[in-house]
């Protein structure tokens, strides 16, 4: 029998923003696989027209590895009937009003049908452009969040956000919701909305000023570290952790965004799915599925390719990952518990910290022994050797890059004042790889040495409720049955190697 959690499912039309990305494509997967009596679902992607967002959807989605295991079991003929009859290709962009639906029969369409909205989409750069941070993460959630309450059958909206909205909180970090405005040091309060008005202006004042789009680019940047004061006479710069306590633009336009729907709206009720680190399936549909490197992955694949020469960690602080089909589960769980419950807001936090917490030392100890046990070749075909430096604190990680490739680069720029057709490119091109690699490091460092366990227990409470039932046994997303060691060693370091090196 199916879990209740998927019955409900039946005869139900959604709407999924952000329907091309990672978790998005997993959990529509899992629609598919589990409940192909889903009535429609209406997928939003950027696009510029319906036959674009068609396109893309086939690219980018239905082609992946990820459909095999449906592919399989109903045949190509069968499953491309399915998505033509049950999948509606939405071109949009929700930083834009009705979610930048321009085609006004479609619009309507999705206002008389829709019955739950997931609201996926999202920018994901830590360091990318403050106003398109703002314009996707923070008023994109009011867009469509303004979008779900024009439906009128809508009884649900399904909001993926981060549990990193904590900023760098330690300790037990509980499953609260924002209220507007509230900052995570209580000196300042937020105001989304000069918020915005600081970008607007910040860029008309660059495009005044014939800047570049590169230029442009590079001041909206730079909006992410300094918070320029919205009267721009005032030269004076504050870092946000200073002003508000978060440490990127993604952890602050995510947060931004939960402020908005949990103060707007209204009767509908709203789930706040917060996610810690998104790995690779753990089973479902298969395991060791996974799409582009994710933060802990970069580490590991540079380590195993012998790129990586040192690395900067607290050992002993917990690296909060969870395989996506874990994810996926848990949001099908409960938005099946919170459909119709009007005017709940609710956040469920999923990670693993508290209830199966697992340390960099080993994770770092396991693909070590991977890359040994089963090591990468070079391009002469011979093993890769990897060797690593680990330094657990800022001050030694500084020391480390100055020794070791600072100094040399003062060398290499005097080389290139004195000798400038033989060395100027090359100071140029390792300067700008050292100053990367600084710039990396200051972003991720706040995640290198976070203190803080994430509290699940609102998500425990409704696994005890759903595990009660016989049907819902094998629907997992319960952390305690991951085996750390036999995940990563046989299905996580080998899915990445496979689908994202293509090795």
């Amino acid at each position: 029998m199916e879990p209740k959690c998927v019955q409900f499912l039946e005869n139900k039309t959604m709407l999924i923003t952000g329907a091309s990305g990672f978790l998005a494509k997993v959990f529509l997967e899992r629609i598919l696989r589990l409940q192909p009596n889903v009535k429609r679902l209406y997928l939003l992607v950027r696009a510029s027209d319906k036959k674009s967002a068609e396109k893309r959807l086939h690219s980018e989605v239905f082609e992946k590895d990820l459909f095999r295991v449906l592919r399989k079991n109903v045949g190509n003929e069968t499953l491309n009937a399915l998505i033509s009859e049950k999948v509606v290709p939405v071109p949009g962009d929700v930083s834009l009003n009705n979610m930048g639906v321009s085609d006004s029969n479609l619009l309507q369409a999705m206002m008389q049908e829709v019955d739950i909205v997931l609201h996926s989409a999202a920018t994901t750069r830590f360091d990318d452009r403050y106003d398109v941070a703002l314009g996707i993460n923070t008023f994109g959630a009011l867009n469509v969040l303004n979008f779900a309450k024009k439906c009128v059958k809508s009884e649900l909206l399904l909001h993926v956000s981060t549990a990193y909205v904590c900023g760098e909180r330690s300790g037990l970090i509980l499953e609260n919701s924002f209220a507007m405005g509230e900052t995570l040091n209580g000196k300042a309060k937020v105001d989304i909305n000069a918020e915005m008005q600081l970008v607007e202006q910040k860029l008309k004042q660059l495009r005044e000023q014939r800047c570049s789009e590169e230029e442009i680019n590079e001041a909206m940047r730079d909006l992410r570290i300094e918070k320029v004061c919205v009267q721009f006479q005032i030269q004076k710069l504050e870092t946000w952790a200073k002003l508000y306590g978060w440490p990127n633009t993604y952890a602050f336009s995510k947060a931004m965004g939960e402020m908005l729907i949990g103060q707007y709206r209204e009767s509908m009720p709203i789930v706040i799915i917060r996610p810690t680190i998104i790995t690779s399936t753990i089973s479902d549909p298969f395991p060791g599925w996974i799409e582009g490197l994710k933060t802990v992955d970069s580490v590991i694949t540079s380590y195993g390719k012998g790129m990586l020469k040192c690395f900067l960690v607290d050992r002993n602080a917990i690296c909060d990952i969870i395989p996506v089909d874990i994810v996926a589960n848990a949001m099908i769980a409960t938005a099946a518990e919170h459909f119709r419950d009007s005017g709940s807001h609710t956040v469920y936090h999923v990670g693993s910290s508290y209830r199966n917490p697992i340390m960099y030392k080993q994770i770092y100890e396991i693909f070590t022994r991977y890359f040994k046990e089963s090591p990468l070749l070079g391009r002469n075909g011979v093993p890769i050797v990897p060797t690593v430096t680990v330094l657990s604190t800022m001050a030694r990680f500084r020391l480390y890059m100055s020794l070791r490739f600072k100094s040399p680069l003062q060398l290499l720029r005097l080389l290139s004042i004195i000798f400038p057709s033989h060395f100027g490119d090359k100071y140029v091109h390792h300067n700008r790889k050292f100053k990367r690699a600084m710039k990396l490091v200051k972003l991720y460092e706040p995640y290198l040495f976070f203190k803080g366990i994430f509290d699940d227990r609102n998500l425990e409470t409704l696994r005890f409720k759903n595990e009660a039932k016989e049907t819902d046994k094998m629907f997992g997303y319960n952390p305690k049955c991951i085996d750390w060691e036999d995940y990563l060693m046989s299905t996580h370091i080998p899915g990445v190697i496979k689908h994202v090196l293509k090795m």
